[in-house]
């Protein structure tokens, strides 16, 4: 990879109209927002000021309770930001239009990365205080221990998240295949792999990446471990994603 491949401002900025021109896509990011906030926000309306621990062992961690429905949005952007290349001959006018093709993947890479991280942060903020807000004595305060990593760290994760996606329908050329395969996957397989595999569940990107977001460490991943963990299965995604771009035909 070569400077010469390095993204450039005007292939940067014609990624960034794709993304906001697709319905689904641009939908799919301000779902991230709307979901993560809109759950945690009700679900602590309903149950949070019942009694201490309603919604969860780790307060912290309940804080964020919505990026559980959240992640999903993020994975959707993720896939729709990449699978609108490879339908109705769309690559081969990207293209025509950008030849490298480091270049052009780098670009949509670049896009997603930073939307997803803008977006992310944001609604982790908005999360943490909405949430607390209805929680009554219950409430954990922005400055308590770890609110501050929490915050920043769940809008990564969310980045992370729609990054894995991308990469993997880089691959597989397919936005759909992805969704519904890596949606089961971060909902189910880790509780299955930890029942089955003694905590090896841990090392899944959710459940590894969701560290960041508690209070006290589940096992030997502190809070930056688990994000780091997270990271590598996206760029394990992206790199593939980069070689099948690279090597396959439009």
């Amino acid at each position: 990879m070569t400077a010469a491949a390095l993204p450039t401002l005007p292939v940067l900025h014609s990624e960034w109209i794709k993304i906001r021109t697709a319905r689904a896509s641009l939908g799919s990011l301000m779902a991230v927002l709307v979901t993560t906030v809109g759950i945690t926000a009700l679900t602590a309306a309903a149950i949070g000021t019942g009694e201490e621990g309603a919604l969860g062992d780790d307060p912290l961690l309940a804080a964020f309770y919505g990026v559980n429905f959240g992640q999903i949005a993020a994975i959707a952007f993720g896939a729709t930001a990449l699978a609108g290349e490879f339908r109705h001959g769309a690559l081969r006018i990207s293209l025509t239009a950008v030849p490298d093709r480091t270049r052009l993947y780098l670009s949509k890479v670049s896009v997603v990365a930073c939307l997803a991280l803008l977006v992310g942060e944001v609604t982790g903020l908005l999360t943490f205080v909405a949430g607390q807000a209805l929680m009554g004595p219950h409430a954990v305060e922005l400055g308590d221990p770890g609110t501050v990593r929490a915050v920043f760290g769940s809008g990564v994760y969310l980045m992370l998240m729609a990054l894995l996606a991308a990469g993997l329908t880089a691959l597989v050329r397919s936005g759909t295949l992805v969704m519904g395969l890596l949606i089961p996957f971060v909902l189910i397989v880790p509780f299955v792999v930890g029942q089955v595999v003694g905590g090896a569940g841990r090392f899944m990107p959710d459940r590894a990446g969701q560290a960041v977001m508690r209070l006290n460490a589940e096992g030997s991943l502190g809070p930056w471990e688990g994000l780091a963990v997270t990271a590598l299965w996206s760029v394990a995604a992206l790199v593939a994603g980069w070689i099948a771009m690279r090597r396959r035909d439009a």
